[in-house]
């Protein structure tokens, strides 16, 4: 690191589950963020600030005045443009060091071990369980290790799935085997959210990513972090791998979802 970056990063440095070994961890990292929303955004800044080499932001969908609420990566400027190049014009004014790839499409089957595979680590920001499930089964077929959050209203969940490594880690499905029915599960359109409760939990999401590249702390795989913001509440439950996943057991069902790509 030249001088610039020893400043920039000195807090990060400083601190010896961290130091300079694990900046430079940090800073050759490969971070893939679904959705450049609500807790997409904290989670790219945070990355961003924190030195992540490489942010790709996936996101086909474009800012518009009703996310400026929670997504404080966009700003009423860029109304109308795409939310991963709005992401992108955001990280370049916080810290230029950084390389945003843009994928401005939407995640689905035909693309997503291609996409899934250039990167390290995946920050799942999604709104829907379709996007979800993908996202999980991808990780797992690419052995990607996966960090997952939801909001909704006042609430929040938070955690680590990388089932790829077998023995105790679990994956997504083992905690929800299979997506509600259409229209079954409230959206925030519907609903609402919270704005700061995507910082909240798009904070603790950044955090976790960031524990995973540089080996600090104990991973959140095998817990669930549930966040109760109306009463300021924090819990932790465990998740077991289910022997009878459909995914990640012994006898799995689910088959790859596309052909692997080279």
């Amino acid at each position: 690191m030249d001088d610039l970056e020893l400043e920039r990063y000195a807090r990060h440095i400083l601190l010896p589950e961290i130091g300079g070994a694990g900046q430079a961890r940090i800073r050759k990292a490969k971070v893939l963020v679904v959705g450049a929303g609500g807790l997409g955004s904290p989670v790219i800044l945070y990355l961003a600030a924190a030195g992540v080499g490489t942010i790709g932001v996936i996101d086909n969908d474009t800012v518009d005045l009703s996310n400026l609420q929670r997504q404080i990566a966009h700003t009423t400027s860029r109304i109308g443009i795409n939310k991963a190049e709005s992401a992108k014009l955001a990280v370049a004014e916080l810290n230029p060091g950084v390389e945003v790839v843009v994928h401005a499409e939407r995640l689905h089957e035909k693309n997503a071990f291609d996409l899934i595979s250039r990167y390290d680590i995946v920050a799942d920001g999604s709104d829907n369980f379709a996007t979800r499930f993908l996202v999980n089964d991808t990780c797992f077929f690419a052995k990607k290790t996966l960090v997952s959050a939801a909001i909704l209203r006042f609430d929040g969940q938070l955690s680590t799935f990388r089932a790829h490594l077998g023995g105790p880690n679990p994956c997504y499905r083992c905690l929800f085997p299979e997506a509600p029915p259409p229209n079954a599960t409230p959206t925030c359109a519907e609903v609402g959210v919270l704005g700061a409760m995507c910082g909240t939990l798009g904070s603790l999401q950044a955090g976790e990513v960031i524990k995973e590249i540089t080996g600090a702390g104990e991973s959140m795989s095998g817990r669930l972090l549930i966040v109760d913001g109306l009463r300021t509440e924090f819990r932790t439950v465990k998740v077991r791998p289910d022997p009878d996943c459909a995914l990640c057991s012994g006898h799995a069902t689910i088959k790859m979802l596309a052909p692997i790509s080279a």
